[in-house]
């Protein structure tokens, strides 16, 4: 399970020091592709496949289902992770997620998210606000049992 939020910087060729707390967890292969947000998804393959499992199941002729297809498929690419740890960003989801010198992985259990630092505090703020979130939240089922 990815936990946690972890900086890590971009060096040449577009490539992220991914932390050795998280590395072992995509040595299976993973995936990476363009968030619903501006930011990217990285998925292991086994996350990936049920993804894709799901959107291909969808009516093709609904045109919601075919823009969800293009934007999860439509960008996603195979990472291979290299022997120093690292793992390279294509160009084109680079730019789309803001990406620059440095990055921040965030864990969302069955995947990590990759965010550009500022477009990520424009996210905290939104998140600290307890206020916003009682609201925003309740109608959410979220539940220990």
């Amino acid at each position: 399970m990815f936990l946690g939020k972890y900086p890590c910087a971009l060096h040449g060729e577009n490539r992220i020091s991914v932390p050795s707390a998280i590395r072992d967890q995509l040595s299976g292969g993973a995936f990476v592709t363009q968030g619903f947000e501006r930011n990217l998804l990285i998925l292991t393959a086994g996350a990936f496949q049920e993804i894709y499992r799901r959107v291909t199941s969808l009516n093709m002729a609904d045109p919601l289902a075919r823009l969800l297809l293009r934007l999860i498929l439509g960008s996603a690419q195979a990472l291979s992770s290299e022997s120093d740890g690292h793992i390279a960003i294509p160009e084109d989801l680079k730019n789309f997620a803001g990406l620059d010198e440095k990055a921040l992985l965030i864990g969302q259990g069955d995947y990590l998210e990759v965010w550009s630092p500022e477009l990520w505090n424009e996210q905290e703020v939104q998140l600290r606000n307890a206020e916003a979130n009682t609201e925003r939240f309740s109608m959410l089922t979220v539940s220990t049992r």
